[in-house]
C-alpha cells in the first residue's frame, strides 16, 4: 500500500482550492453584476406594469418576439436550463454566451407585459453562460468544464435569492437525483457567496420574510425537543407539497407538449397562451396571478408576501398560480419556475394552516421551500434555504416537509435534463443514469397503450 504524505496532500488541497478561487472569483464578479442588472430591471418593468395595466393586453404580441428571437438568434439556447444541465452530464457543444443578454432581455419582456413567471431561471441562464464562456477561454479541460458549469449555477441562484448556501446545494443536487459532486463543493460555495456579495454590492434588497415567534409551539418543552402534533401535521402537509409540486411539474411539461401538438403554426402557440392569460386575469381576483407574485400596490391581492399574514390568500390561490405559469412558460415565455413555485408552496401552505390549525406564517414558510424541494429534486438545498431566508429556529420542520415532499413527487421534475441515479426508495435494479425527460417519455407511451387496450375496439 502506498504511504500517504501528509504534508503533499494538504498541499495538494490548497494549490485546489486556489486555483478554484481563481476560476471561481470572475465567474462571481460577472454573475453577481448582471444578476444585480437584472433584478433592478425587473423591479422597474414591474412597476411599469402596475401603472400601466393596459401593457397586459400587449402579452401575445410579446410571446411572438420572444420566439422570433430564439429563433434566428438563440438557436440551442431556448433549451435553457436543461442546456446546461445536458453539458455538464456530456461536455461538447459548450453554453454560449448569447444565452445571458437573450434571456435577460426576454424575462424582462414576460414580466413587463404580466406574464407569470420567476426569474431563476434567468439567473441560472446568466451564470452558465458566464461560466462556459470563461471555460472556453481558459480551454479547462472536460472534467474541469463540469465544475465551472457548476460554479456557474451557485453563482446565479445564490445571487438572486440572496441565498448563498442554498445556491451551492442547488447546484450540487440539481444535476443528479439523489447523487452529490463533492469535488465541486467549495467552488461553488467560494463563487455562490462572492456572487450574493456582489450582486448586494449594487444596491439590490431581497425580499425580507418575517415570521412570529413560535418557540413554544415549536418545541414541546420535554425531552423530545419538538412538537409531537406539530411533526404529524408537518408530514400531512409535506405529502401535500410533494403531490402539488409533481402536479406543477406535469402541468407546465403538458402545455407545452399539446401546445405543440394542436397548434401547427408555432407563432400562435404564444399568442394562443397570452389571450389565455389576458382572459383569466380579467376573472375576479385573477391580476393577483400575473407577473412574479411578490407583492402588489393593491391591497387586496394575493401575493407571495401576503401568504404570511391571516387572510391574506383564498383557499385555491395556489392552483390559481399553476395554471397561470403553466400557460405562460408552456406556451414559450420566459423566465423561470422557482418563484412561481414559492407562491404556490405559500398559499397552499397558508391553506393547509387553516385546514390543520397551524399558524399560517410557518405553514407558508414550510410550504415555500418544501413545493420547490419536491420539484427541483434538490431538499437539501432548499431546508438551507428555510434557514437562510425564515431562521433556523425550525429547521427540524423545514427539513421534514422538504424531505417527505422531495419523496411524494416522484420521479419528475421541472428539469427534463435532470439524471436519476437511482430510484428515490433505492429500489434494487432500476436503471439509473436515466433522465427525467426519458422517464416521463415512458411513463406517457405506457399510459397511452393503457387507455388503448383498455378502450373497446370501435365497430
Amino acid at each position: 500500500m502506498k504511504k500517504i504524505n501528509a504534508p503533499l496532500e494538504h498541499l495538494s488541497i490548497i494549490a485546489h482550492l486556489l486555483r478554484w478561487t481563481l476560476i471561481a472569483l470572475p465567474v462571481a464578479l460577472c454573475t453577481g453584476s448582471v444578476v444585480a442588472v437584472f433584478l433592478l430591471l425587473l423591479d422597474q418593468v414591474t412597476a411599469w406594469r402596475y401603472a400601466q395595466p393596459w401593457l397586459l393586453y400587449l402579452l401575445p404580441l410579446t410571446g411572438v418576439l420572444i420566439v422570433l428571437l430564439y429563433r434566428y438568434a438563440g438557436k440551442n439556447t431556448e433549451a435553457g436550463n436543461n442546456l446546461i444541465l445536458e453539458e455538464i452530464h456530456e461536455p461538447g457543444g459548450g453554453v454560449p454566451l448569447r444565452m445571458a443578454p437573450l434571456v435577460l432581455f426576454t424575462t424582462l419582456l414576460t414580466h413587463l407585459t404580466g406574464g407569470s413567471a420567476g426569474r431563476e431561471g434567468t439567473a441560472v441562464q446568466i451564470g452558465g453562460s458566464m461560466a462556459g464562456w470563461l471555460a472556453r477561454k481558459l480551454r479547462l479541460p472536460r472534467q474541469d468544464v463540469r465544475i465551472i458549469l457548476l460554479t456557474g449555477i451557485a453563482a446565479g441562484f445564490g445571487a438572486v435569492f440572496g441565498t448563498p448556501l442554498a445556491g451551492t446545494l442547488f447546484a450540487l443536487e440539481v444535476v443528479y437525483v439523489g447523487r452529490l459532486n463533492y469535488k465541486a463543493l467549495l467552488p461553488c460555495l467560494i463563487a455562490a457567496l462572492l456572487a450574493d456579495v456582489v450582486c448586494r454590492a449594487w444596491g439590490v434588497h431581497h425580499t425580507v420574510y418575517t415570521l412570529a415567534d413560535h418557540a413554544a409551539l415549536i418545541d414541546s418543552g420535554s425531552f423530545l425537543h419538538f412538537n409531537m402534533l406539530l411533526l404529524g401535521k408537518v408530514i400531512i402537509a409535506g405529502t401535500c407539497f410533494g403531490l402539488v409540486s409533481r402536479f406543477f411539474s406535469e402541468a407546465v411539461h403538458l402545455v407545452k407538449d399539446y401546445s405543440l401538438r394542436w397548434i401547427k403554426a408555432p407563432l400562435l402557440i404564444p399568442v394562443s397562451g397570452g389571450l389565455l392569460v389576458i382572459g383569466l386575469s380579467l376573472l375576479p381576483g385573477g391580476a393577483s396571478y400575473l407577473g412574479l407574485g411578490v407583492y402588489n400596490p393593491d391591497p387586496a391581492a394575493v401575493t407571495l408576501v401576503s401568504a404570511f399574514r391571516p387572510g391574506g390568500a383564498a383557499m385555491f390561490s395556489w392552483l390559481w398560480k399553476i395554471v397561470f405559469t403553466a400557460i405562460t412558460l408552456g406556451t414559450g415565455f420566459k423566465g423561470g419556475e422557482v418563484t412561481p413555485l414559492f407562491f404556490v408552496g405559500a398559499t397552499l401552505g397558508y391553506s393547509l394552516g387553516v385546514v390543520l390549525g397551524v399558524p399560517v406564517d410557518l405553514m407558508a414558510a414550510l410550504g415555500f421551500v418544501a413545493v420547490f424541494a419536491g420539484a427541483a429534486n434538490t431538499p437539501v438545498a432548499c431546508v438551507l434555504m428555510g434557514a437562510e431566508l425564515f431562521g433556523s429556529a425550525g429547521i427540524l420542520y423545514f427539513g421534514v416537509a422538504c424531505f417527505t415532499a422531495y419523496y411524494f413527487s416522484g420521479n419528475t421534475g421541472i428539469y427534463t435534463a435532470q439524471r436519476l441515479s437511482r430510484d428515490k426508495t433505492g429500489s434494487a435494479g432500476y436503471p439509473g443514469g436515466r433522465s427525467l425527460k426519458d422517464l416521463r417519455k415512458e411513463r406517457l407511451d405506457a399510459l397511452r397503450k393503457w387507455i388503448k387496450g383498455a378502450t373497446p375496439d370501435q365497430d
